[in-house]
C-alpha cells in the first residue's frame, strides 16, 4: 500500500473549504497581516525545499501574504523542528514538518520537543519515495552488482544521505541489516548537499529524494540503481523497484504536514487548512508536484497527533526488529 494510501487511511477527511470559508474568516479576520516565516529542516536543492517553495508561493498568492521561506539545516532536521516548537503560536511562523525529525530520530536520541505534544497541524501537505543513486566511477549498474561488490568489499564503499536519522539513512540502515552487507554512512545537511557531494564523488551512493536527483539522472550525470516504492516511479519509470531486483522488506517513503506550535489558536489552523484544501484542487499545484515525484495529501488537523504515534510505534518496531543502531 502506498504511502498516500496508508496516510489516507488514518487523516482522510475532506475539507468542504468553500463551505467553512465565512466561519473561518470571522474567526480570524485579520490573519495573517504580515509575511509568514516557514522553517524547512534541511538546505536549499532537496525535496524539503522544493515543496516548501511551492507550497509558499501558493498560499502567498491565496493568503495575501509573503511566506518566507527559512531553511535551518542540522542534526537531521532537529534544529529547524526545535524552532518550530518554541516559536510564537501566532501562526507567523510554521513548519515544514517532515517524518524524519518527528518520528524516526526520537528513537536514536533525545529530542528537544515531544513530536505528539508540541504541535499542531494544519494539514498533511504530501509524499515522496527515494531512489538509490550512484555516481557514474562505480562498477554497479544494479542491485545485484551493487551486492556483490558490497560483499566483496566490506565498509569500502559509502553512501550518503540528508543527515543521520533521516529516511534515506534509514533505507541505508535497513538495507544493510536485510543483505547483511557493510556501507559507510555519511551524513549531509539536506539532500540537495548531499547530491551535490555524489556529483563531486565525495561517496559512492547516496539514497535520496527522487526530487533532488531526477535531473542528474536524466542526464546521465548519475545512475538511478533502484526505487524504494512500492511500484515503479511515473517519473522515473526506467528504474526497477528494489523488491524488483530481489530486495524485499525495503519499503520507505516520506510525508510532509505544515504544522505550528501546539497553543496556535485554532482558528489561525482552521483557516490555514481550508486554504490547503484549496490549494490541492488546484490543477497547476497538482501538476508540479507529481512532475517531482510527490503524492498531494488532505488531512483533518485533529487527527494528526493519532497519526504521529501511529508512525512512531511502527517505525519504533522498525527499527527494534532490524537492530538499527545510528552512531
Amino acid at each position: 500500500m502506498s504511502i498516500a494510501c496508508r496516510v489516507c487511511a488514518v487523516l482522510f477527511v475532506t475539507v468542504a473549504a468553500a463551505a467553512a470559508s465565512d466561519s473561518i474568516h470571522a474567526a480570524a479576520p485579520d490573519y495573517p497581516s504580515r509575511p509568514i516565516r516557514l522553517l524547512v529542516p534541511f538546505a536549499p536543492g532537496g525535496g524539503n525545499d522544493f515543496l516548501a517553495r511551492l507550497v509558499g508561493q501558493k498560499l502567498g498568492d491565496q493568503l495575501g501574504q509573503q511566506f518566507v521561506v527559512d531553511n535551518r539545516a542540522g542534526a537531521g532536521g532537529i534544529i529547524a523542528t526545535d524552532l518550530g516548537a518554541k516559536a510564537a503560536p501566532d501562526g507567523y511562523t510554521l513548519l515544514l514538518g517532515f517524518i524524519g525529525p518527528l518520528t524516526i530520530s526520537p528513537h536514536f536520541q533525545m529530542v528537544p520537543y515531544d513530536p505528539v505534544r508540541d504541535f499542531a497541524a494544519a494539514s498533511m501537505l504530501a509524499s515522496i519515495y527515494h531512489v538509490l543513486a550512484a555516481h557514474p566511477s562505480l562498477p554497479a549498474r544494479s542491485m545485484p552488482e551493487l551486492i556483490a561488490l558490497a560483499k566483496a568489499k566490506p565498509g569500502a564503499l559509502s553512501f550518503g544521505s540528508a543527515g543521520h536519522a533521516t529516511p534515506p539513512h534509514l533505507v541505508g540502515e535497513l538495507l544493510q541489516s536485510t543483505l547483511g552487507i557493510k556501507l559507510t554512512h555519511i551524513a549531509y545537511k539536506g539532500s540537495g548537499p548531499a547530491t551535490f557531494a555524489l556529483l563531486a564523488g565525495e561517496v559512492h551512493m547516496i539514497f535520496s529524494s527522487i526530487t533532488a536527483v531526477m535531473q542528474h539522472v536524466r542526464a546521465n550525470r548519475l545512475a538511478a540503481l533502484a526505487v524504494t516504492s512500492p511500484n515503479r516511479s511515473a517519473v522515473l519509470p526506467e528504474v526497477p523497484t528494489l523488491a524488483e531486483s530481489g530486495v524485499r522488506s525495503v519499503e520507505l517513503g516520506s510525508w510532509y504536514a505544515l504544522v505550528a506550535p501546539a497553543a496556535t489558536p485554532r482558528s489561525i489552523m482552521a483557516r490555514l487548512n481550508a486554504e490547503i484544501a484549496k490549494m490541492n484542487a488546484l490543477p497547476d499545484y497538482r501538476g508540479q508536484l507529481e512532475k517531482q515525484a510527490f503524492e498531494p495529501l488532505p488531512g483533518n488537523p485533529d487527527k494528526f497527533p493519532a497519526f504521529v504515534r501511529a508512525e512512531l510505534d511502527k517505525w519504533g518496531k522498525v527499527i527494534r526488529e532490524a537492530g538499527i543502531r545510528v552512531q
